[in-house]
């Protein structure tokens, strides 16, 4: 029906005025159409645009009659029925309200029922709006860029793209901001852009890490990888804001980041000034101890790139790596000399001083490892077998002054394959790593007593404290193995700074709200013993100690030779004096030992070597189910 038009007050409508909607109320004639016909009702409001048939046209059900236009759509308006169209009630170009009839339809039952025949569609066709994104998307990949490949290649490495199908499930991988372009607009041609700078040299997106052994909950995670071959890495003020956007996704959903950081600092030659600065170096540092964070650094890694890495829960790094606050240019500028690329951060320098925790050959071998090191965060493995356990009654000797390898204790100890040590380049007097114990992933801080008897030194101190933090901070608990004659002394030490550093070791440890087991293999003497436990022996879900433990409040000859200083200094004949030397050794040895602590209920229990990972699992099988957790456990994971 033809709205009335003549009221001055009315609401125009695409070009038209209808009148306001209390007032638009339909003739009773208008209702009624010709004896024996059906309406066809306006399904909204809206503005006529085309009659599709004539009057007096044979038309099926489903068949359009006309077109309608609502909010600057269009939408075809068909037969209910199948007939022949006796009657319009409107024209093109009036506005009519939803429910009013538009057609009367003489309905013809003969014509039949089935519906308007619908046209073929080829569904392998590409429409032209399609193609040009398709084309563009193409532009971006590797096949289109033979030439960057081949710089890629080299220098023996992979291109960003191949780096990230490598570290994600297969498939997995969803690509955001493919389409974006640097912030050079003002210089350069879109045709340029799109050459010279894909995806302003950021790759990041949504994908699955190992999901063939974790559901998809635990799977998820985000990928970001600079991209070498775009500007030399450098980072983009698109590329930034590309970031904040997966940043802020990863806060929000809780979301695992892996990121690949190769390249150079901010790209001062981005000139449009599209858009405000960005808070990429906010938003990552803040998922610190909320999302596990794994940074992976292959070639040159400076500036910016070098921030972004070091923020990283995990740094793991290839052998061609170099990385530094400042690449060879700035520090030229800072009027500091010339370097070449290879001289600032390489990894003899990076992998002693702690920098890097895993050192690996390549890009190859870094993803399998990042793969390794998520999965610590991802739960239980069911599938896992261990050595024969009753090797580990003969690990520690017999000599109670010999040394012992503890990286194969723990070998031995864990699921086979399980391991993966963090930091084996630094602090050589702690070994820190995630492990399996029947499937189950733990984190381990151990004493090395092949490296000053096991004594913690300021850089094994930090080595476990940052450690700590880390399984705290994303809820893996922590086992730890005791062998060590104290803290270390002496004034070359004490220029290390040794009390804030050692003390580090008891501030975290005493907050931790992990369950913690303590398994005392030899050695448990004074404060270093108080820093492996959190303070204290009764914190922990369990402390036991194997037979060879021993105990004392320092080293039992210290203790002999300070304690009993002037006894000793009386007796003249010197094998006499040695006599009585180890004489008295051994009776604080045994007043000491595992067997007498037990008796004292020093520990909670003195067991069979053999019998360790019963009692790790027996611990954890003992645990509350874990609450999802919201928030934080602590505000961060310390960068050192």
């Amino acid at each position: 029906m033809k709205l009335d038009t003549s009221d001055p007050l009315g609401v125009v409508l695409y070009g038209k005025s209808a009148a306001p909607q209390a007032e638009a109320t339909p003739a009773d004639d208008a209702e009624a159409g010709p004896e024996g016909t059906v309406p066809l009702r306006a399904p909204m409001q809206g503005t006529i645009v085309s009659l599709s048939v004539e009057k007096g046209a044979t038309v099926l059900a489903g068949q359009e009659v006309l077109v309608l236009e609502a909010m600057k759509m269009q939408h075809t308006v068909t037969s209910t029925v199948p007939g022949i169209v006796r009657a319009f009630t409107i024209a093109q170009g009036d506005t009519v309200f939803e429910g009013h009839p538009l057609a009367f339809i003489e309905e013809r039952a003969e014509l039949g029922q089935g519906g308007a025949k619908q046209e073929a569609i080829d569904l392998n066709l590409i429409r032209p709006d399609l193609k040009e994104v398709l084309d563009r998307q193409a532009r971006t990949k590797d096949a289109a860029r033979p030439k960057a490949v081949a710089r890629r290649r080299a220098t023996g490495q992979r291109t960003a793209r191949e780096n990230i199908e490598d570290v994600c499930d297969p498939d997995s991988f969803v690509e955001y901001g493919s389409l974006v372009l640097a912030a050079r607009r003002r210089k350069a041609t879109i045709d340029q852009l799109v050459e010279e700078s894909p995806a302003d040299g950021l790759i990041m997106g949504l994908a699955q890490i190992n999901g063939e052994h974790f559901s998809e909950d635990k799977s998820r995670a985000i990928v970001v990888s600079y991209d070498y071959t775009v500007m030399a890495g450098t980072q983009g003020n698109m590329g930034h804001h590309k970031q904040d956007r997966m940043f802020e996704m990863a806060e929000k959903w809780r979301l695992p980041v892996v990121i690949f950081c190769e390249g150079g600092g901010g790209r001062g030659s981005d000139g449009d000034n599209l858009v405000s600065f960005s808070d990429t170096f906010y938003r990552l540092p803040r998922l610190s101890g909320l999302v596990p964070l794994v940074g992976i650094a292959s070639g040159r890694c400076f500036a910016g790139n070098a921030v972004l890495l070091g923020c990283c829960d995990v740094i793991i790094a290839t052998e061609n790596c170099t990385i530094g606050m400042a690449g060879p240019a700035m520090i030229e500028g800072g009027g500091l000399g010339v370097y070449r690329p290879e001289e600032v951060g390489p990894m003899s320098v990076q992998v002693p001083n702690g920098v890097v925790d895993i050192l690996v050959k390549d890009e190859v071998e870094a993803v399998k490892v990042a793969r390794k090191y998520m999965s610590y965060f991802q739960g239980r493995t069911e599938n896992w077998s261990c050595a024969d356990q009753r090797k580990l009654r003969h690990v520690v000797p017999e000599n109670r002054l010999r040394g012992y390898d503890m990286r194969a204790l723990i070998d031995t100890l864990a699921d086979e394959g399980s391991v993966l040590e963090i930091r084996r380049g630094f602090g050589h007097g702690m070994i820190t790593a995630f492990i399996r114990i029947e499937g189950r992933p733990l984190g381990v801080v151990a004493n090395n007593p092949m490296h000053l008897g096991g004594a913690i030194d300021a850089d094994a101190a930090d080595k476990a404290a940052r450690f700590m933090q880390l399984c705290d901070a994303h809820d893996v608990p922590l086992l730890s193995l005791n062998d060590n004659p104290g803290n270390m002394v002496g004034p070359e030490a004490e220029k290390t700074a040794l009390v804030r550093h050692c003390c580090r070791t008891y501030l975290i440890g005493a907050n931790l709200t992990i369950p913690t087991f303590f398994v005392m293999t030899r050695k448990s003497y004074g404060l270093g013993k108080l820093a492996m436990t959190g303070g204290s022996m009764r914190v922990g879900m369990f402390s036991v100690a194997w037979p060879t433990g021993e105990f004392g409040g320092m080293g039992l000859e210290g203790q002999v030779k300070l304690g009993r200083r002037k006894e000793l200094a009386a007796i003249e004949d010197p094998a006499e004096r040695l006599a009585t030397y180890e004489k008295m050794v051994a009776a604080l040895y045994e007043r000491g030992k595992a067997l007498n602590a037990g008796s004292l209920f020093d520990v909670d229990e003195v067991i069979d070597p053999a019998e360790t990972r019963r009692w790790i699992v027996a611990g954890l099988r003992s645990l509350p189910p874990q609450p999802v957790r919201e928030g934080k456990r602590r505000p961060c994971v310390d960068g050192w």
